[in-house]
């Protein structure tokens, strides 16, 4: 009978393995990359691609470091959970609302608490 892998780990490690496949599902978003294309450039199924990104636990090792050799060569998965993705950052900056114009004086005065 065939067991559920996110059975028999803890919570730590489950949240671990979701904060990994976020950061590479982030890193590919940035990097405008499909799940397909990074699937065939990794050698990897769609739908394994998807079970990395979702954390799943029944993944091997080898191939998450696939799946990070295609979206950031040459990073190793010490590297992916130490260090900030700069692609990643510029990315979210883009996103952040900003003001459409400037406040005039009077405006900054009104807000002035």
């Amino acid at each position: 009978m065939k067991r559920s892998q996110s059975l028999l780990i803890s919570d730590d490690i489950s949240q671990q393995l979701l904060s990994i496949g976020s950061r590479l599902a982030k890193g590919r978003i940035a990097r405008r990359m499909t799940q397909s294309e990074v699937a065939v450039r990794a050698n990897l199924g769609r739908n394994t691609v998807s079970r990395i990104e979702n954390g799943d636990s029944g993944v091997a090792i080898g191939q998450i470091l696939r799946y990070l050799d295609v979206i950031r060569p040459g990073q190793t998965l010490a590297g992916l959970l130490n260090s900030e993705d700069k692609v990643v950052s510029v990315m979210n900056q883009k996103i952040q609302p900003k003001r459409a114009r400037k406040l005039s004086e009077r405006e900054l005065k009104d807000y002035d608490f």
